[in-house]
């Protein structure tokens, strides 16, 4: 093993040494013309997510209308994924263009450590919004009592702590280790599976601790959103009218949706072993749960939304009829 980066404590942050001050991103492709597509859908759907997310949370904030918890929550998941596409993609958009395609060692573990927790975050508030669904269908004489501005902004932060401190165990496991000259990172930002391919010790330990938190912060969260669509699922069976079950199970198609979208790309991601890791695999799906996901989220909320819709035309100046 070569000595330790010379300028860098013996001891790191995460309580190791390491040998490298950089890792150099591979990306996705190396062909010029490949890259400038790749370059323009990109930065076109960042731009759109950027568009659709920051409008969501300036219609919640201004429209009274939106002044609900569920709405309450989508703004916070809106702002999520704002932070979420920017930790990774313009930095992506950058080193398409490229010829070095470095990234220094701290960069790498702070977007690690912010990635991390967004996701967290993520995963907890689709949890959220799914129980916010179910109080609001099984219990509606109830709902402002259970879901009142206090609850919400508990919850809300409870979800923000959650993430945070589960980010600085999963980002410590990985950094502890050693990582050696070899820096290339197979992927277009700082995975934890493919760091740890670089990792110069042992590393079983480590994607234990991993796979088991990816699973209790993975399956915990599903598990409540099933949980709650269960007793959603049995009260809108119990309502008469085929127009009143639509109109409930409507509520909740959205919701579903994009818990689909995400969950289906994160599991597969995260809960499996390390042993079963596939570099082009693993970004096609990042990319499915990370930057595609993030685009869909306003999206599918606001087409399937009529409060939504008529907090626009309020906005840019039309009456809502």
């Amino acid at each position: 093993m070569k000595e330790p980066f010379v300028g860098r404590d013996e001891e790191s942050l995460w309580g190791n040494s390491t040998s490298v001050s950089e890792f150099i991103l591979l990306g996705f492709s190396s062909q010029p013309k490949t890259q400038l597509l790749l370059f323009v859908l990109f930065l076109t759907i960042y731009l759109a997510t950027l568009f659709g997310n920051s409008l969501l949370i300036t219609l919640v904030i201004n429209d009274s209308r939106l002044h609900t918890p569920m709405y309450f929550f989508l703004a916070n998941l809106s702002f999520v994924d704002i932070g979420y596409t920017t930790t990774t993609v313009p930095q992506m958009l950058v080193h398409l263009f490229s010829t070095k395609k470095s990234i220094a060692y701290t960069a790498c573990v702070a977007q690690m450590y912010i990635f991390l927790c967004l996701g967290i975050i993520e995963c907890i508030l689709y949890a959220v919004m799914a129980y916010d669904r179910y109080v609001a269908i099984c219990h509606p004489l109830r709902y402002t009592v259970i879901m009142n501005r206090s609850v919400c902004v508990k919850i809300a932060i409870s979800s923000w702590v959650s993430g945070f401190l589960s980010a600085t165990i999963h980002t410590g496991f990985t950094m502890r280790l050693p990582y050696c000259s070899f820096s290339e990172v197979n992927h277009f930002f700082c995975k934890v599976p493919a760091i740890l391919k670089l990792a110069c010790a042992d590393t079983h330990l480590t994607e234990l601790v991993i796979f088991v938190m990816a699973g209790i912060l993975l399956l915990t969260p599903l598990s409540l959103i099933l949980i709650s669509y269960v007793f959603i699922l049995e009260a809108i069976l119990r309502i008469s009218s085929a127009e009143g079950k639509i109109k409930a199970f409507s509520t909740c198609t959205s919701h579903i949706t994009v818990v689909t979208l995400f969950y289906g790309a994160a599991m597969f991601m995260y809960v499996r072993p390390a042993s079963s890791y596939s570099p082009e695999r693993d970004k096609t799906f990042s990319l499915l749960y990370n930057v595609v996901s993030a685009l869909l989220n306003p999206l599918i909320y606001s087409l399937r939304n009529k409060e939504v819709k008529a907090a626009v035309l309020k906005m840019t100046g039309k009456t809502d009829h």
